[in-house]
């Protein structure tokens, strides 16, 4: 069928929820629109699906959960009944029809008579995480559309190692997914008779506890913590998300008393009010943090985003005025304090590694080989860290200390196996402490690592292509830089290209070496100064991104290189 066949499908559905019916009702007339929602199902990857809100096979609805949902239970279905008696995990965030979509998924699951274990209220990606570990579960199911804004929700499942399903596992639901065609025919179980008959437990306060008494073991140095946090004063945001409770009382049980929540932005608010992106990397998202900083002078600001698994932070500067720090500085102050402080305590192992994304700066690379600790490697997205901490403990071959991405994901713990703002935010409060006791700030703390280590430098570049044409556009993009591009980035030379679709590091001599990677469409320079630029489709939305990681021997040199080569690839792609 045609995106129009389709369209009348649903249209024509006498028992369609009443407010996609009167969502579809507004839209009829706008054949643009409703192409777009009704022209191909939503891309289920590996990070699930994440989209508008609203009716159509390519929307976040009731029915596409449904969806989902029923690829997910006819997969377990064929594992047996222990996979179905051991079920899923539930949580979702403070996003509009979040709560209705856990429990439409909660009730997919009991027609195929599989357990599940719903939060009672709104709960972090991380703990989810946890939950699954926690409570043995066979899978996770978390709704959210973590930093996107408000119009979006989404889908992820997790599997029993309590990080994000793997491609191949994801691949094969999947294909579960795509046999359900008629999205009207899915089977839902009453919830009440669920819950008489044991097939849903509502979950809460016992999990809670649970994974935050784990989150108090992130704490390195609790003596400092308890000293100079009962009088360290800080700002900290939910921005209308998950991060409130555990997040609040995470720091009071590190020892962390003076903080301050931002009042406007504490509350759950799908509405997002006082935010237009609830995203932690953007300085539009400290605006009120800032004002009530300078307020109550705060030593620093710390944001989380509405499923908690994305922490951002501004910093005090000398002037008093707050400057917000790129994911790759916080990640590099986070390390750097890790193995001083486990160096300081004798409890630094010999076989100390760290994980970070293939696009995330090499400034923490550095800081790790001068504390002689290993730095792996991984494709874009936290199931590939959580998957090397697996091996880590399968193997006993490295001793986890961090895993980060650029993109202001952190982990510290591996009780958790995806990022986990709620344990970010305990350290980086203790960072600030740790800081704070030599008469110094955050920022302080990171000009003393660029004097240390050199003034690296990154920045991310993103083109939004929406729509039918959107994937086509990228496509070309990737294509482009495959077979045409420059040799050579602000006039220093290509040394050597990673083509990790082909598996291939490529250099200019023609030398060819393989690379120890999963496949996946990422291109990667490495240039002659040492700077590295990647390009890369989002896994998750509409974009392509370009990375840029450089470095100087001061942060004006940083900064004119990454300018320059920011200018070169935007004049290479709008060519």
């Amino acid at each position: 069928m045609d995106w129009k066949d389709t369209y009348q499908v649903w249209n024509n559905q006498e028992n369609l929820e009443t407010s996609l019916k009167t969502e579809l009702t507004a839209l009829k007339g706008n054949d643009e629109a409703l192409e777009d929602a009704f022209y191909q199902p939503m891309s289920f990857g590996t990070a699930g699906m994440r989209g508008v809100m609203g009716p159509g096979i390519n929307r976040m609805n009731i029915y596409t959960v449904r969806q989902a949902t029923e690829g997910l239970a006819t997969y377990m279905d064929t594992l047996g009944d222990d996979v179905k008696q051991r079920g899923v995990a539930i949580s979702f965030d403070s996003r509009h029809h979040s709560t209705e979509f856990a429990h439409e998924a909660a009730k997919v699951l009991g027609q195929h008579g599989i357990r599940s274990f719903v939060f009672e209220g709104l709960r972090p990606t991380p703990e989810l995480s946890f939950t699954v570990r926690h409570l043995k579960t066979f899978a996770g199911i978390m709704i959210t559309a973590s930093h996107n804004p408000k119009q979006f929700n989404g889908y992820k499942i997790y599997g029993e190692d309590g990080a994000q399903m793997p491609p191949k596992d994801s691949d094969l639901i999947t294909s579960y997914i795509r046999k359900v065609t008629d999205l009207f025919a899915i089977q839902t179980a009453d919830e009440a008779e669920l819950k008489a008959n044991g097939l849903e437990t509502i979950i809460g306060e016992d999990v809670d506890k649970a994974y935050l008494d784990n989150v108090a073991t992130v704490t390195v140095d609790h003596d400092l913590a308890a000293e100079e946090g009962k009088d360290m004063t800080f700002v900290f945001t939910p921005l209308h998300g998950t991060g409130r409770m555990p997040g609040e009382r995470a720091l009071r049980n590190a020892g962390f008393k003076n903080f301050i929540t931002v009042p406007e932005q504490a509350e759950p608010d799908g509405d997002f009010p006082t935010v237009k992106f609830p995203n932690p990397e953007f300085s539009e998202a400290f605006d009120l943090a800032n004002k009530l900083g300078k307020e109550k002078n705060a030593d620093v600001l710390i944001a989380t985003d509405p499923d908690a698994d994305r922490l951002g932070t501004a910093v005090r500067l000398p002037n008093g005025d707050y400057q917000l720090l790129t994911g790759n500085q916080i990640a590099a102050l986070m390390l750097h304090y890790i193995l001083e402080a486990n160096k300081n305590a004798g409890t630094l192992p010999a076989n100390a590694v760290a994980v970070k994304s293939i696009v995330s700066t090499e400034f923490a690379t550095k800081i790790a080989e001068s504390y002689h600790v290993g730095m792996i490697n991984v494709l874009t997205g936290f199931k590939f860290i959580a998957e090397q901490i697996q091996n880590f403990q399968d193997t006993n071959s490295h001793t986890f200390m961090f895993g980060f991405e650029e993109s202001y994901g952190y982990l510290i713990k591996p009780f958790v196996r995806d990022k986990d703002a709620i344990q970010a935010l305990t350290l980086l409060a203790e960072i600030a402490a740790y800081y704070r006791k030599q008469g110094k700030t955050l920022y302080d703390g990171l000009e003393g690592l660029y004097k240390q280590y050199g003034y690296f430098r990154e920045q991310t570049i993103q083109q939004t292509f929406e729509g039918i044409e959107g994937p086509k556009k990228i496509e070309a993009i990737i294509q482009k830089f495959r077979q045409a591009a420059p040799k050579s980035f602000a006039g220093y030379d290509v040394t050597a290209v990673d083509d990790i679709a082909k598996g291939t590091k490529t250099f200019t001599d023609g030398h060819v070496e393989q690379l120890d990677l999963p496949h996946a469409e990422v291109l990667k320079y490495w240039l002659t100064d040492g700077t590295w630029i990647a390009v890369r489709p989002s896994g998750t939305e509409p974009k392509i991104k370009f990375y840029i990681g450089t470095n100087g021997t001061t942060l004006d040199e940083a900064n004119d290189k990454l300018k320059k080569f920011a200018d070169d690839i935007n004049a290479f792609v709008a060519d």
